[in-house]
C-alpha cells in the first residue's frame, strides 16, 4: 500500500483527507484550512463511493452536515476543542437518537433510541461529527463480522478475507480511509483482532473505564468500549473525552480526568516488557512470529529489558470466557421477547407462542447458540459444574496477570494466530472460538490492551501485535506502542485501491 500523506489544504487536502490522522484534520480545522462541513462532505462522499464494503448500516448526511455546521459555528466564535469538527462513526452497538441502532440485528431493524450512550454523547459534547452507525457482528456475537443480519462487512485488503469481529465494520471503515477515527467494543477480543485483519491501531481500555450505559449488552462483566484509528497518538487524543464517570452506570469507574498523550514521547528505556513464550508454540503462523519478533528486537535496542514470562492459566481463558460470556448473554438477551420493543412475529396463538416466534425469528444462529450454551452452564446441576467453576479459573487468570505486573510494565504477545482468514474457512464455531485464544485472557481480567501494526505477510494481508498493561496504564501501554510507530510505518501502510 501507499504511504500515508500530510495535508495542505484546498484541493489537495480534499483528495488526501481519506487518510489523514485526527492530529492533522485538527490542525487544519484550527487553523481554517477546512470547515467541519467539507470535511464530513469529503467523508459522505467516500462512503457512498465504497458501499460494497458493507461498512455502514445507517447514513444520514442531513444530521452528520448538521452537526458540522454547528461545529464550524463553536470553531468561528472561538469555543472549540480539539475535537470539534473531527469525523467519527460509532459502532452499531452504541444506542444514537438520531441513526437507528440495530447491534446489527434483525430483532431490533429500525430501532430508535430516545437518548444516547455515554461515549456517544461525550463525544459529541467535545464537538466531533458523527458519519452514521458502523456494521458487526450480531449483538457483537463473532469473530469475522459473518454473523450480522444485515450482511458480512469486507476486508478492504482483500475481498475474499473476513475484517474480524464483532468490530468488523468499524475496522473496515477506518482502514479503507471512510473516518479518521471509529468506536467499537471488545467483549473477548472483538477490537484487537479485527484492528490486526486490517491493519489499523485499536484500543480497548480497562473494563468500567468507558461507561457501559447505552451500550446493547452481550457481557456485561467484558464489555467495553474502545477506539479504532490508524495511530497511536490518534487515539490518545480522542480516549480522554470518551471515558468517564457515568453514576447510572454500576460498572463505572470513577476516576479523575487524564491526559491520555503524556507518556507518547516517553519511549521505553527501562521499561520491562514481558513476553510469554509458551504463546508463540501454539499453532502460530511463523510469518506472524517472525514480524513479532522484530517488535521485541527493536524495543530491546530502545533499551527496554525484555523478560520471559509464563501465564499457566491463560490457555483456559476461551473455556471460561464462552462459558462466562454466553451465561450472561443468555440473560441479557432475554429482554428481547416481542412484548415491549423490537421485532414481534407477525403470526401466534398465545404469548408464549409469541415470545418463542419473535425469538425465533428474530435472533441469528450465533446468539440462539450462545443463549443455549449460557443457558444450559446456569442450568440447576450445572451451575456449580460450569458457572462457578469458570468465575474461578477467571479470578486465577486475573492473578497470574496480577503477578506478572509485578514484575513488567506490559506484555507482549501476538493478537491471532494468523492473518485474516478466507469468509467461510472456519464454519465449526468451536475453530472460531479458539481463534480468540490470545485475546480473551487479558478480557477476562478486565486489562487494557491493543493491538498496533507491525507487519505484511506474504499473503498480502496486515499482521498486528497485542499490549496488555495493568489496570488504568492506558497512557503508558500507549506510550510504549508510540515508541514502536515512531520508527515504522506500518500504521500508514493502506490497502490499494482506497
Amino acid at each position: 500500500g501507499a504511504p500515508c500523506c500530510g495535508i495542505t489544504g484546498g484541493e489537495k487536502f480534499m483528495n488526501d483527507v481519506k487518510f489523514s490522522s485526527v492530529v492533522e484534520l485538527s490542525r487544519a480545522l484550527q487553523a481554517k484550512e477546512v470547515s467541519a462541513v467539507e470535511l464530513a462532505k469529503a467523508y459522505l462522499e467516500r462512503i457512498e463511493a465504497h458501499k460494497d464494503l458493507n461498512c455502514f448500516l445507517d447514513v444520514r448526511p442531513e444530521v452528520t452536515l448538521a452537526q458540522a455546521q454547528a461545529a464550524d459555528k463553536r470553531i468561528a466564535e472561538g469555543k472549540a476543542g480539539r475535537l470539534t469538527g473531527i469525523p467519527i462513526a460509532h459502532k452499531d452497538i452504541f444506542v444514537t437518537r438520531d441513526w437507528a441502532s440495530t447491534a446489527a440485528s434483525k430483532m431490533l431493524k429500525g430501532y430508535m433510541s430516545p437518548f444516547d450512550a455515554a461515549v456517544v454523547r461525550k463525544l459529541a459534547e467535545s464537538g466531533m461529527v458523527t458519519l452514521g452507525k458502523l456494521n458487526c457482528d450480531e449483538f457483537a456475537m463473532g469473530s469475522a463480522n459473518e454473523n450480522s443480519a444485515y450482511g458480512k462487512v469486507f476486508n478492504p485488503w482483500d475481498p475474499k478475507a473476513v475484517p474480524g469481529g464483532s468490530s468488523g465494520g468499524s475496522a473496515s471503515c477506518v482502514a479503507a480511509g471512510l473516518a479518521p477515527i471509529a468506536t467499537a467494543t471488545d467483549t473477548g477480543g472483538s477490537i484487537r483482532e479485527p484492528a490486526a485483519f486490517t491493519g489499523i491501531t485499536g484500543v480497548k481500555p480497562t473494563y468500567g473505564r468507558p461507561s457501559r450505559l447505552g451500550m446493547i449488552a452481550f457481557a456485561s462483566s467484558l464489555d467495553t468500549a474502545g477506539l479504532m484509528a490508524h495511530s497511536v497518538e490518534d487515539i490518545a487524543w480522542v480516549l480522554g473525552d470518551m471515558v468517564g464517570f457515568e453514576p447510572w452506570d454500576s460498572t463505572s469507574e470513577n476516576m479523575p480526568a487524564e491526559d491520555f498523550t503524556r507518556d507518547l514521547e516517553k519511549g521505553v528505556k527501562g521499561t520491562r516488557i514481558g513476553v510469554p513464550r509458551a504463546w508463540f508454540a501454539k499453532s502460530l503462523d511463523p510469518e506472524v512470529a517472525s514480524a513479532i519478533e522484530k517488535v521485541i528486537a527493536e524495543y530491546r535496542a530502545q533499551g527496554a529489558e525484555i523478560v520471559d514470562i509464563d501465564l499457566p492459566n491463560a490457555d483456559l481463558g476461551v473455556s471460561v470466557y464462552y462459558v462466562v460470556a454466553c451465561a450472561e448473554a443468555s440473560s441479557n438477551l432475554s429482554r428481547f421477547d416481542g412484548v415491549r420493543y423490537g421485532y414481534r412475529a407477525a403470526e401466534y396463538e398465545d404469548i408464549q407462542d409469541m415470545i418463542k416466534k419473535s425469538r425465533n425469528e428474530g435472533l441469528g444462529a450465533e446468539p440462539k447458540r450462545r443463549i443455549l450454551i449460557g443457558t444450559y452452564v446456569l442450568s440447576h446441576g450445572y451451575y456449580d459444574a460450569y458457572y462457578i467453576k469458570a468465575q474461578k479459573v477467571r479470578r486465577l487468570i486475573a492473578r497470574e496477570f496480577d503477578q506478572a505486573f509485578e514484575k513488567v510494565d506490559a506484555i507482549l504477545s501476538p493478537v491471532t494466530v494468523s492473518t485474516a482468514y478466507d469468509f467461510g474457512a472456519k464454519s465449526d464455531p468451536v475453530a472460531a472460538y479458539l481463534g480468540d485464544l490470545y485475546t480473551v485472557p487479558a478480557s477476562l481480567a478486565g486489562l487494557p490492551c491493543m493491538s498496533m501494526p507491525c507487519g505484511i505477510h506474504s499473503n498480502g494481508r496486515p499482521i498486528g501485535v497485542q499490549l496488555t498493561c495493568a489496570r488504568f496504564n492506558e497512557a503508558k501501554m500507549l506510550g510504549i506502542a508510540q515508541a514502536w510507530q515512531n520508527v515504522t510505518d506500518w500504521h500508514k501502510r493502506h490497502p490499494n485501491g482506497f
